[in-house]
């Protein structure tokens, strides 16, 4: 698959876990997650410390998800992030996206061992109907040539 095929199967599917979540309204993990909720993703939030986020109840770990979740988004630090991606790899989870920062050397190795559809290096709100700062930063890097369009 191509890159904008598994960004199109993200944005096509709105059925999504992310690995992440925080229950710090001012973290990346939750705003990406409420961001998301308002566009009208269905989102299973995987937080290891939390009983609920924003009112909605919070797995543990990737490995809890149902056998049919196909998307996974890591918003994790990147110390994490390996390990996150190996238990999706484990699970079966098919597209998943290491959020533009989340990513570490070890887990993009991972990844290309086992053949992931991934994207990496990339803000997932850039490319979900983008508004506000992130409008600007698609607008930012399509001018730069690092907007994956096809």
């Amino acid at each position: 698959m191509t890159q904008r095929e598994i960004i199109d199967s993200f944005l096509d599917n709105k059925n999504l876990a992310i690995a992440g979540v925080s229950r710090n309204s001012k973290k990346f993990g939750n705003i990406i997650y409420k961001t998301l909720k308002e566009k009208g993703f269905q989102i299973t939030p995987i937080n290891p410390v939390a009983e609920e986020i924003e009112g909605q109840p919070c797995l543990k770990s990737v490995m809890e998800l149902a056998p049919t979740m196909q998307h996974l988004l890591i918003a994790t630090h990147k110390k994490d992030t390996a390990r996150v991606l190996a238990q999706a790899v484990a699970k079966g989870i098919p597209y998943i996206w290491i959020q533009n920062g989340c990513e570490s050397s070890e887990a993009l190795k991972l990844a290309e061992e086992h053949k992931v559809n991934i994207i990496s290096k990339a803000c997932f709100l850039m490319y979900a109907n983008p508004t506000g700062v992130h409008r600007f930063h698609k607008t930012v890097t399509r001018f730069f040539g690092g907007y994956i369009s096809k």
